[in-house]
């Protein structure tokens, strides 16, 4: 089946016991097992079956199911929040004494976890500043290297084939970010990743109305994660989460059409007015991770981001007077949202990480929604001539 089939009715099936075709929310800590031989077989890992939320429930397994589909991998989890699967991952794969690489930027939680968290743990940390440092600097000592394909906010492309390649040489695991491009633009497994993750928060609910992380992989690793994730470190997502999560995956084909449409739009109206200094946008064609993107996504994403010559001040006036953008830190929304990323989601950064990751105060990031593009570029073009 092809991606929109999958993404409809991948991991659902009709309720057995009532003939719900939407899969059943099931509010409950624990399940019955019935005798105590039952119990000691479940425990021991010998028969199926559900024992307790925190390890597994059948509204997120449904879940689970689907997005193992939709990224073309053995298993998926669904955990509580994205950065509770940053965490996860690094958690269940390191050990004191490793080595971590990740490419400038990745998300302003993500950085502040590797810098402040991980590496009291006894791991080292590298950065680098592209796809090709990483490849002519990368360290024979390296165990995993972290990197988003299009990275938060600068929307700088890293090219998962050059990670991959350079990650292979050292034996190093690479683990892919793709909460901007979804498995609908682009599939980081078929690519060579070993496991992609997703702040689920994001486009994969595209409501806003849920905290959500994902990690899909080959069972060897998700095994190890799933362990770390639900049983050592207690993250589980609620199943009322998880149906909300299912609910919006079904539409996500849809959705991503009108946020990439309508990001176009709005980029080349940005690119041509004079109060912009700069446009970020990996969709047009001078952007220098174009073609990259081409060749490994089938869309360039919703997210533009600007500068305005002036700093915070210019950009919180411009900000301040958008109408139908909501100012808010998150993305993917079916509303259109911006923010300043040096005030907001990198503001932990310290400020020469952030120069390093070109965050500067000038930025503006933009997550487009699916409003009518018309109506959106009005909203700009007066915010901007307002400011």
């Amino acid at each position: 089946m092809k991606f929109k089939t999958l993404s409809v009715h991948a991991g659902q099936r009709s309720d057995p016991s009532t003939g719900a075709l939407a899969t059943p929310v099931y509010f409950t800590s624990t399940f019955s097992y019935g005798t105590a031989e039952e119990g000691q077989a479940r425990f021991a890992g010998q028969n199926p079956g559900y024992i307790y939320s925190r390890f597994a429930n059948p509204t997120t397994a449904a879940l689970e199911q689907k997005l193992a589909a939709l990224e073309g991998a053995d298993e998926a989890l669904v955990v509580a929040s994205g950065m509770a699967a940053v965490s996860a991952i690094m958690y269940a794969l390191l050990d004191a004494g490793d080595e971590v690489a990740f490419i400038d930027p990745v998300y302003g939680g993500t950085d502040a976890f590797l810098r402040n968290t991980l590496t009291r743990a006894g791991i080292s940390l590298s950065r680098y500043s592209s796809d090709q440092d990483f490849a002519n600097r990368v360290k024979a000592n390296t165990k995993l290297v972290l990197f988003e394909p299009v990275t938060n906010p600068t929307l700088k492309v890293i090219d998962p084939r050059i990670v991959v390649e350079a990650a292979r040489k050292v034996g190093a695991l690479v683990v892919c970010d793709n909460t901007f491009l979804t498995p609908y633009l682009s599939q980081p497994l078929a690519l060579g990743a070993d496991l992609v993750m997703h702040s689920g928060t994001k486009y994969l609910s595209g409501h806003g109305d849920i905290i959500a992380g994902v990690v899909a992989g080959r069972t060897e690793l998700m095994q190890k994660v799933r362990t770390v994730a639900l049983k050592h470190i207690g993250s589980p997502i609620g199943p009322q989460e998880a149906y909300l999560l299912q609910r919006g995956v079904k539409t996500l084909p849809l959705r991503m059409d009108a946020h990439c449409a309508n990001a176009r739009k709005v980029a080349d109206f940005l690119a041509a007015h004079p109060a912009v200094a700069k446009v970020y946008y990996p969709g047009h064609s001078s952007h220098p991770g174009h073609q990259a993107v081409a060749e490994t996504a089938t869309g360039f994403g919703g997210m533009v981001a600007i500068e305005l010559e002036g700093g915070f001040a210019r950009c919180a006036k411009f900000l301040n007077q958008l109408q139908l953008f909501a100012q808010a830190v998150s993305l993917g929304d079916v509303e259109s949202l911006a923010c300043h990323p040096a005030s907001t989601t990198h503001a932990a950064m310290t400020a020469a990480d952030r120069e390093r990751a070109n965050v500067s105060d000038n930025l503006v990031r933009l997550s487009i929604g699916v409003e009518d593009a018309d109506d959106l570029i009005a909203d700009l073009a007066q915010a901007l001539a307002a400011s």
